[in-house]
């Protein structure tokens, strides 16, 4: 009713509201309706926790107290901040505080980027076209650092982009861009990268004359932009943590996020990528060189983990636009450039304020119970368990309960190789293997999903009693009259 008085009194005044506004605004209701798919990912579980932890201590963590397998271990948060902001949100609002956090990140950026395709372009393409990129990034939509950083991406590349085609060097006011980006999420590396293709395009387009001067102000921008990535509290730490994650090899392929695009069966995905080839055949789309080769690397990006869809569809219109537009001599309509009056666009945003307050009070947000297995937990601290052999997926949620974890998706600390013998252990690829870990390790409680296939085995091995099982977990609990150096772990019943 608020948000219906706001619009009438603006229609009223003569006051039109641009695309972006539009799609914004639908995009964040659709978001926060649906808040409960924002928090289905058991990361946001220990990503809260270690923002509980920085607010708590004042400080930033700099080795591992999480896990017991890696305790003590150096251990750095490339998402400080962002896990600050989420931790902040939810002691204000509980799971609303998080969902409305990522809800707004993630509208203001489809806004944002509907903002700068109505610069260019008419109003319903730019609507069209920002849509295709919402549907190709949805399964991405979650309550994470990343969601907080893409504001920032866009921003950042936009202003790359903008200079590059001014055949000018990027303003310096875009470096503080790059240190929130390198305090909120370790993908700034990815932004820093972007400023040599980027470069060689403003070089392509310049003058002859103008090419050396223009590439040493570049090159300038770029050591300021390296410089940039430095503020953080850890330094240059940042960056080479970041670019540990890259290197885990085998590893990437077993992690949902990181494995590689799926077209065994049709995704929106695939469809928008045929349909931009299919476009740009039939139309004769002609681009320079350097962005032809930044088009090719966002696509193999996306072709490589899926989680880079979205940078994939964020990004390539942006490289697009300009030449498209100045191609096919296409133009932006009026409300392109539409700004708010200020009064109006206070009584929007009380109002979508008051909006949200109402909602997320009558509405209950809460994690999925696949990765929350509460009961399961309350069982294993009845029994005092202390080292607890966890499926991967409940790692976030054990440490969100202050249990030290075998492990977590913080693949970087535990490295590829113990991840992989984790991963082929809990699979029986090797059953001694299994049992050697529940023996090294000293476990005294195993706590699994009921189809990972270890859980079946202790079924049937002395030594170890099924105690608690559901729809989600099932707990297993060494006997204390066979826990002695775990000498029947090897015997089935």
């Amino acid at each position: 009713m608020i948000v219906q008085r706001s619009l009438f009194t603006a229609a009223k005044a003569g006051f039109v509201l641009p695309a972006w506004f539009w799609l914004g605004a639908g995009l964040y209701a659709l978001l926060l309706v649906n808040g409960n798919a924002r928090l289905n990912d058991p990361d946001t579980y220990w990503h809260i926790a270690v923002g509980k932890w920085i607010l708590d201590h004042h400080a930033i963590p700099h080795i591992d107290t999480y896990s017991f397998t890696k305790a003590g271990d150096p251990w750095i948060s490339t998402s400080w901040l962002a896990q600050v902001l989420y931790a902040g949100s939810y002691e204000i609002g509980g799971w609303a505080g998080p969902v409305i956090l990522a809800a707004t990140c993630i509208a203001g950026t489809f806004a944002f980027l509907t903002f700068i395709l109505n610069r260019r372009i008419r109003s319903i393409h730019a609507i069209m076209i920002a849509l295709a990129a919402v549907a190709v990034s949805a399964s991405h939509f979650l309550a994470r650092p990343h969601v907080v950083a893409l504001p920032v991406m866009l921003a950042w590349v936009d202003g790359l982009v903008a200079a590059s085609e001014r055949r000018e060097p990027p303003s310096f006011w875009l470096l503080p861009l790059m240190v929130l980006w390198a305090n909120l999420h370790g993908g700034f590396v990815f932004g820093l990268a972007l400023i040599v293709p980027l470069a060689f395009d403003a070089l392509w387009n310049a003058e002859v004359s103008q090419r050396r001067p223009l590439a040493l102000r570049w090159i300038v921008f770029g050591a300021c932009a390296c410089a940039a990535c430095c503020a953080t509290p850890y330094g240059w730490g940042s960056i080479l943590a970041s670019r540990k994650i890259l290197a885990m090899g085998e590893l990437l392929n077993l992690i949902s996020e990181w494995s590689p695009a799926d077209f065994s069966h049709f995704s929106i995905f695939e469809a928008s990528v045929l349909a931009l080839i299919g476009g740009s055949l039939y139309f004769g789309v002609k681009l320079s060189p350097p962005r032809i080769i930044l088009v090719l690397g966002l696509f193999h990006m996306a072709l490589s983990h899926v989680r880079n869809a979205d940078i994939f569809a964020l990004l390539t219109p942006l490289v697009l636009l300009t030449p498209v537009s100045s191609q096919f001599g296409l133009q932006e309509d009026r409300l392109g450039k539409m700004i708010f009056p200020t009064v109006p666009a206070a009584l929007l945003v009380a109002a979508f304020g008051v909006s949200t307050w109402a909602f997320a009070a009558n509405h209950r947000f809460s994690p999925p119970l696949i990765h929350s297995p509460a009961a399961a937990i309350d069982v294993l601290k009845f029994r005092g368990a202390k080292r607890v052999l966890n499926d991967y997926p409940f790692g976030g949620y054990l440490i969100s309960q202050q249990m030290p974890v075998f492990i977590d998706s913080r693949a970087e600390l535990y490295g590829e190789q113990f991840v992989m013998t984790y991963f082929r252990a809990l699979q029986l690829k090797d059953v001694n293997q299994f049992l050697g870990m529940l023996k090294e390790y000293e476990i005294d409680a195993v706590l699994l999903m009921p189809a990972t296939p270890a859980a079946g085995l202790l079924d049937h091995l002395n030594g170890w009693q099924r105690v608690y099982s559901d729809e989600t977990a099932v707990v297993h609990i060494r006997n204390a009259d066979n826990a002695e150096n775990g000498k029947h772990d090897g015997a089935f019943r």
